[in-house]
């Protein structure tokens, strides 16, 4: 085992401890998936805003950190821990079929290559031409998962296992909500522009008007877009999760279903409801 192996190794146990992982797999696609290879050399920056490190040693990417992906567009990497959380709580597993929106440079991609195997595909999906053109080499190892430089928020693909989005929504499109069919989930992280959300994990029980839903953890996230809000319904947005109630959330509900008085923030074509689906 060479010296970034090692410390890939260790790396990987620390993230999926600090996920809270209980799927095992994860813990491995973490340990085989080269984070240096995808982030790039340095000198890095520790979060998008971040100063830069002294040292271009890549196994200080082997932390549990963001980093500055693209700093100079203010894309941060994301947190690995917090990416095992949202994984696990997918229950993402060998031969699922998996979309991934904000696909950056294409490392969590990889990840999610791993956790479906080579049965699976992932279909990746990345707005920035430049970092969609580093995703598609990076990839190459797994040539079950393939990224398209376009927007994610309204992708010709049904039957999907999986909806995984790495960005901010404020308006969760349609076009996501209408491909779950039974058993499947939609995880996104609902973010006011700019300021702290959560991350909101949607499953499809069997019904297209009440699906159970939940919030798994607080996050911020660039926003993602064609998915952006109104400066009103973002207002609203914001006092919803001031109000510090969001763990109340139990579904998302669909018309014909109205809001009623357990309603915890409604957008259009969809409410969060603390009513069990």
């Amino acid at each position: 085992m060479d010296r970034l192996d090692d410390f890939r190794r260790v790396f990987s146990l620390v993230v999926a401890a600090r996920g809270d992982c209980k799927n095992p797999n994860i813990q491995r696609a973490f340990a085989r998936v080269p984070r240096h290879e995808f982030i790039g050399p340095g000198p890095w920056h520790f979060t998008e805003h971040g100063s830069v490190a002294a040292s271009i040693d890549p196994a200080l990417l082997y932390q549990d950190v963001a980093l500055g992906l693209a700093f100079e567009r203010g894309i941060p990497t994301g947190l690995p821990s917090l990416h095992a959380r949202a994984f696990d709580a997918c229950a993402i597993g060998p031969g699922q079929r998996v979309v991934h929106v904000g696909a950056g440079a294409g490392y969590y991609t990889a990840i999610l290559a791993e956790l479906v195997g080579e049965q699976g595909r992932v279909f990746g999906y990345e707005i920035d031409s430049a970092l969609a053109a580093s995703a598609a080499r990076h990839l190459e190892p797994w040539p079950w998962a393939k990224v398209e430089q376009a927007s994610g928020t309204s992708f010709g693909l049904d039957g999907v296992d999986v909806i995984y989005v790495s960005a901010g929504v404020e308006q969760i499109p349609a076009r996501w909500l209408g491909s779950l069919r039974s058993g499947a989930r939609l995880l996104c992280p609902l973010i006011p522009h700019g300021e702290e959300g959560a991350v909101l994990l949607v499953h499809h029980l069997g019904s297209d008007t009440a699906l159970a839903a939940q919030f798994l953890c607080p996050a911020r996230f660039v926003p993602c877009i064609g998915a952006e809000d109104d400066a009103g319904a973002r207002g609203r947005l914001l006092a919803a999760f001031r109000a510090g109630t969001r763990g109340a959330v139990r579904s998302l509900r669909r018309p014909p279903e109205e809001p009623d008085d357990s309603a915890w923030y409604a957008g259009q074509g969809w409410w969060l409801s603390t009513r069990a689906a």
